[in-house]
């Protein structure tokens, strides 16, 4: 498994060999220092855990700092690779560069958040008529029973708060990675808004 933390610049468009117009999204990524490694005899797996960004020492608790290793500055965000392929030591900077031999990629991010909605836009129901005298038009319709078992039953497709949540695309192809700008284009589109985090890594299900 080979991962890195980027981030979501936007979404652009490019041409391939053929002139065929490809929808891409541009990940950036700033350098992902190896913070610790976990071992199979110690914890029990393998992973390597990378942190991006320095966080200022003054708002950094103890608790907090104790966990990054000396000569090697608190970071804000923290991500845990299992199973990292390439042979590493904490305090190495990793780029662009790992994520080079992939064709496909996973992309993890917090998608947008939509506030609350209700069935239609939540859970695509289809509603009911809109012709006029028809009082059943957006409304989720029956949620439980009567007399038994008289309560509604969990997990139902109700109105509730939309979006805001991780989501994992999977199986998009790197159209092209740009070392010099350190960052890479992916076909289709990445969850998040701008500016995201988001945590690209090999593809589970194709082959690289």
């Amino acid at each position: 498994m080979i991962g890195l933390i980027g981030r979501k610049t936007g979404m652009t468009q490019v041409f391939d060999d053929t002139g065929r117009l490809i929808p891409v999204t541009v990940i950036e990524f700033v350098p992902n220092v190896v913070v610790g490694k976990k071992s199979a005899e110690k914890d029990g797996y393998n992973a390597v855990l990378v942190g991006v960004e320095d966080k200022k020492k003054t708002r950094t608790c103890k608790a907090y700092a104790g966990q990054f290793p000396e000569g090697v500055a608190p970071k804000k965000l923290l991500r845990e690779l299992k199973d990292f392929e390439k042979e590493v030591n904490v305090g190495d900077s990793l780029g662009v560069d790992v994520l080079g031999g992939l064709r496909y990629v996973d992309c993890t991010a917090i998608s947008k958040g939509k506030g609350f909605q209700g069935v239609m836009k939540r859970w695509n129901f289809g509603g009911g008529r809109s012709t006029h005298g028809s009082k059943f038009h957006r409304e989720p319709g029956s949620t439980g029973q009567r007399t038994y078992p008289h309560k509604t039953f969990k997990n139902m497709k109700l109105p509730g708060r939309m979006g805001r949540e991780q989501v994992t695309v999977q199986n998009l192809r790197v159209v092209r990675v740009d070392a010099e700008n350190a960052c890479i284009l992916v076909r289709g589109a990445v969850p998040g808004p701008r500016d995201c985090t988001v945590l690209v890594r090999a593809a589970v299900k194709k082959a690289k």
